[in-house]
């Protein structure tokens, strides 16, 4: 099936998509904040988390279902799937990596969906809460 936009429309709509700052993640730090947890972002370690517990070390990645390949949602694309396909492989390849080499350097690693932000966000901080009190 071929893509319903030019090329260059394509382009434009794509270069939109944030990868830091997104909507998940505001959610997921506005109630962190709210509850009286303090974090930093935009951390300078490997993988670039989306939330990071320095002193505890807890990295938090919140990834989107589409670009990391959510068993639960993911559904590719239609068109141009090599690249999509190679596309996913290589953010999972990744995701895997940054948290091999994470733990390996003594950091707690934590990984939630989009969906569990937007559906059940309670267990998330549930996770988050029981990582941050293990000292």
């Amino acid at each position: 099936m071929p893509d319903l936009f030019s090329k260059e429309t394509r382009s434009k709509i794509m270069s939109a998509i944030k990868s830091k700052d997104t909507k998940i993640e505001r959610k997921l730090r506005s109630i962190l904040w709210q509850i009286g947890y303090r974090y930093r972002i935009h951390y300078k370690i490997i993988g670039k988390p989306d939330i990071v517990f320095p002193k505890q070390k807890i990295a938090i990645f919140c990834d989107g279902c589409f670009w990391h390949g959510c068993p639960k949602c993911y559904k590719p694309p239609k068109s141009n799937q090599k690249y999509w396909d190679t596309k996913i492989q290589k953010n999972q390849t990744r995701a895997s990596y940054v948290n091999d080499k994470l733990k390996n350097e003594g950091w707690i690693v934590l990984r939630f969906w989009a969906h569990e932000i937007n559906e059940n966000l309670e267990s998330v901080l549930k996770e988050i809460e029981k990582n941050l009190k293990r000292e």
